[in-house]
């Protein structure tokens, strides 16, 4: 091994090297050409194979050029003002740091962290089509030595060839690889010490990138990649000339996408001319209440540049369109022709309202000519009577506007929260609190008001909208759905509509079911209880939210305490029979703090629970479905009960 006293390593000459212009940089790359390509050969990783590692050090070597028509580079060390030849030529001195430089980042591994360089890629040019390049094969000892150098380390591998190649001092060696980026030299010139000094091999042809040997490549794998390359050829011409086919009634659609197909099926639902409109008093003589017989309403119902638009922007939303659906709810295409249930001005959008059977779908786009569009889709499948009264038409500013159905004869806001205080009898009828008469349009368009689905931060009101007909009032709400949900009360399985005092202790709960594709909730006191203490009485309700896709059921057991305007969500659950039609049993429990500052549990079940029993943090039993038992502040207990017949129920969570 080279045994060598390493002196203290000269840092880089802060001063500027010389300006090389492009000339005298292409005449020491012409000139020198083959000896950078061999420094440029043994530098690079062995790991890249000989054929890449012979096309790389090319690549970098051609591309050592300056790019301006001088260099203006302040790394370029000074030339040896002693010595003659090459190694006192400005321009080689240069060219040689460039492709040093290169050399040393090709060898560096690809990372996430940074955009990897040029030199890391595979090159451009030079390229060679079926054939395998590669320099003469040598001798042992060039075997030997080319498996010890693709043992170093980068700037070592440098230094070695710097050394042997170049013959430059170390001090020269340590100038070199500082200038080109190198962080450590010093470690590169002691690791590259630990290999014997056999520098005369390194002009052998073993390491001659110049004079090269051709092979073909795997003949087999070349004709398989041909085959696929052929074969995705031919369906990337097939798709873009499907692509491009001719055709008519595909005019300007606004924010849509750029058509995907073209057959008869699509293009008459896409047609304005084939929409169904329902006529204006048909719904008079229908046995049905439902969006079926909805008349098409509007004053831009002959818009059929408008209707095209909106048609095409549902088959084929683009990227500028806004899409929403209720959860469950398809957002694809229409199946045939729908129904024009609106087409008209609301606030500063042009509005159009589709029905196909299964869902509305309510197209909007600013009537300013902005770019862009709204589209949403809700379920509204097996809707009849109340749960048909009315469609949202916008939303702007925290306020709602409603289209109402043509039965629906008044409409009225009414703040759940300030309805009837102190009333809770679920058998109110609606309508006898106080509210706001809410003025119509002749079509049926409502004045705005303020939405609850929209309001954000401490529940202070919660606005319902009372609408009625001939055959009664409706309590409905916003709940972020295209159709308001219905509010009503009573046993599961037997509701009636609601009054605005029934739901003042509970309105601000609905908050949790908003955006959930909501069709109604119902309201059931299941149970009252004495409080302890003295403190008066408590109401048991059960709300249970059911969905338009039947799935996503809510279900919250609220404890109202006499004199507390809000009642307090005791328990909740999802996708559950409680409190529901197919099973109207309900266990609940809750720790509350009396006048007095003792804290109890209190529980109670349906009125057919004939015990219940808690476990845990609280133990206590009783008969009955009505449960108070002293616990401690934070206890955590589990709550069973036992019906009528025998059934055993848990609590709910």
């Amino acid at each position: 091994m080279q045994s060598q006293d390493v002196a203290p390593r000269p840092a880089p000459d802060p001063r500027p090297g010389p300006v090389v212009d492009v000339e005298q940089a292409e005449a020491a790359l012409v000139e020198h050409y083959p000896r950078l390509v061999r420094l440029a050969y043994l530098v690079l990783p062995p790991s890249l194979g000989r054929n890449r590692r012979v096309l790389t050090a090319h690549a970098l070597t051609q591309r050592a050029l300056p790019r301006g028509r001088t260099s203006g580079d302040a790394s370029v060390l000074p030339a040896q003002k002693t010595a003659e030849g090459r190694d006192a030529d400005p321009g080689y001195a240069y060219v040689r740091l460039r492709v040093l430089r290169t050399a040393l980042e090709a060898g560096r591994p690809l990372t996430f962290r940074a955009w990897p360089k040029r030199a890391q890629l595979p090159p451009l040019l030079p390229q060679v089509w079926g054939l395998r390049l590669f320099p003469r094969s040598g001798g042992a000892d060039e075997l030997a030595l080319d498996q010890r150098l693709s043992a170093l380390s980068a700037p070592a591998r440098a230094a070695y060839v710097l050394r042997g190649l170049e013959r430059l001092a170390d001090a020269d060696v340590h100038r070199v690889l500082a200038a080109a980026g190198e962080e450590d030299p010093d470690d590169a010139l002691a690791e590259a010490d630990e290999i014997e000094a056999k520098y005369g091999l390194l002009t052998s042809p073993e390491f001659d990138p110049c004079s090269l040997q051709a092979r073909p490549p795997d003949l087999m794998r070349r004709r398989q990649h041909m085959k696929a390359a052929l074969a995705a050829t031919a369906a990337v011409a097939v798709c873009g000339a499907l692509l491009g086919l001719p055709g008519d009634g595909w005019g300007p659609d606004g924010a849509a996408a750029p058509p995907y197909a073209q057959n008869p099926s699509a293009q008459a639902a896409l047609d304005p001319g084939k929409l169904t409109l329902v006529p204006a008093a048909a719904w008079q003589s229908s046995t049905r209440t439902d969006f079926s017989v909805w008349p098409a309403r509007g004053a831009l119902t002959g818009d059929k540049a408008l209707l095209r638009r909106a048609l095409a922007v549902w088959a084929r939303p683009g990227e500028s369109v806004q899409v929403s659906a209720t959860p469950g709810t398809p957002a694809g295409a229409p199946p045939g022709p729908p129904q024009l249930l609106y087409a008209g001005e609301v606030d500063q959008s042009r509005v159009v309202l589709l029905h196909d059977g299964l869902r509305i779908v309510r197209y909007a786009e600013a009537k300013d000519g902005t770019q862009g569009a709204a589209l949403d889709f809700a379920r509204v499948d097996g809707a009849t009577g109340a749960e048909a009264n009315a469609v949202v038409l916008g939303r702007a500013d925290g306020n709602v506007r409603y289209l109402t159905a043509p039965w629906v004869r008044k409409a009225v806001v009414r703040d759940l929260l300030k309805s009837a205080a102190g009333a809770s009898d679920a058998s109110d009828s609606p309508g006898t609190s106080g509210g706001t008469r809410l003025g119509r349009s002749a079509d049926g368009v409502t004045e705005p008001f303020a939405s609850p689905a929209l309001q954000t931060g401490e529940c202070r009101s919660w606005n319902a909208l009372e609408l009625t007909d001939r055959s009664g009032t409706r309590l409905t709400t916003d709940l972020g759905e295209l159709t308001p949900a219905r509010l009503t009360a009573g046993r599961p399985g037997q509701p009636h509509d609601a009054s605005a005092a029934t739901w003042s202790p509970l309105a601000c709960s609905l908050a949790a079911v908003r955006g959930q594709g909501v069709r109604a909730v119902n309201a059931w006191q299941y149970a009252r209880q004495p409080l302890p203490d003295a403190s008066g009485t408590a109401n048991w309700l059960c709300t249970r939210a059911d969905t338009w896709r039947g799935g996503g059921t809510r279900v919250l057991a609220q404890f109202h305490a006499q004199g507390q305007p809000y009642g307090a969500v005791a328990a909740k659950a999802e996708n559950v029979a409680a409190c529901g039609a197919k099973d109207s049993h309900v266990l609940a429990g809750v720790l509350w703090k009396s006048g007095t500052g003792d804290w109890y549990l209190l529980a109670a079940g349906s009125k057919d629970t004939e015990s219940i029993r808690a476990t845990g943090g609280v133990d206590g039993s009783t008969e009955g479905n009505l449960l108070a038992v002293r616990a401690e502040q934070g206890a955590q207990a589990g709550l069973k009960g036992t019906l009528a017949d025998g059934r055993s129920i848990g609590g709910l969570r």
